[in-house]
């Protein structure tokens, strides 16, 4: 990879940062929860498109080591989801 890829994916890295925090801001509390577990049928799809960054077992390079990272936050956030949404559930039970 040369400087310019670098730099223009940092620049759209940060500018996803900064939309998402805005976007966040702007939800209201009682809509986050249903969002959120709404959300992880995404972050399945990040699951699967990170499996496939990871590569082939045989080949070990800096790719399969992001993708690597990115299943197991794409995990920890699909968990994450579906554990608050099983606690948004049982308030609702009598």
């Amino acid at each position: 990879m040369d400087t310019g890829t670098i730099i223009i994916g940092l620049t759209i890295f940060v500018l996803a940062c900064f939309a998402g925090a805005e976007l966040i801001a702007k939800v209201p509390p009682t809509l986050h929860t249903p969002l959120m577990s709404g959300s992880n049928a995404i972050s399945g799809i990040a699951i699967l498109g990170a499996l496939l960054a990871t590569g082939h077992p045989e080949s070990f390079n800096s790719i399969s080591v992001i993708g690597f990272l990115a299943v197991i936050l794409a995990t920890i956030n699909v968990v994450g989801g579906y554990l608050v949404t099983h606690r948004m559930l049982q308030m609702f039970k009598k």
